[in-house]
């Protein structure tokens, strides 16, 4: 998966469409990203002999491919690549936003 906890994105498809947000959690496997502030349910508790009922609002998960990352250097939307470099006699795998033809380094 090519987005990470803490970026910053801005979500495409849904509800909150055109929002913009920091993911603090991602499901690889299951390919979801949970957006802070974003996609709110409400959960119903059920009182307890110790504590009222009441609601309870929570950021519910989105699809990845319903986000696109923004570039924190420039501010740029765009799809998210890899690019292999050499320093030093190693290779390294840095994250790359591509955008109309352009392309930019993330780390």
């Amino acid at each position: 998966m090519k987005i990470k906890t803490g970026d910053n994105i801005r979500i495409i498809a849904g509800k909150d469409k055109g929002k913009q947000g920091k993911i603090i959690q991602v499901f690889p496997k299951l390919e979801r990203v949970v957006v802070e502030g974003m996609n709110l349910m409400t959960k119903h508790l059920r009182k307890q002999q110790n504590r009222p009922g009441q609601k309870i609002q929570f950021p519910a998960p989105l699809h990845y491919s319903n986000v696109q990352i923004i570039s924190a250097k420039s501010g740029k939307i765009g799809r998210v690549g890899y690019k292999f470099i050499e320093k030093e006699g190693k290779k390294t795998k840095i994250r790359v936003i591509h955008s109309k033809g352009q392309s930019e380094d993330i780390e």
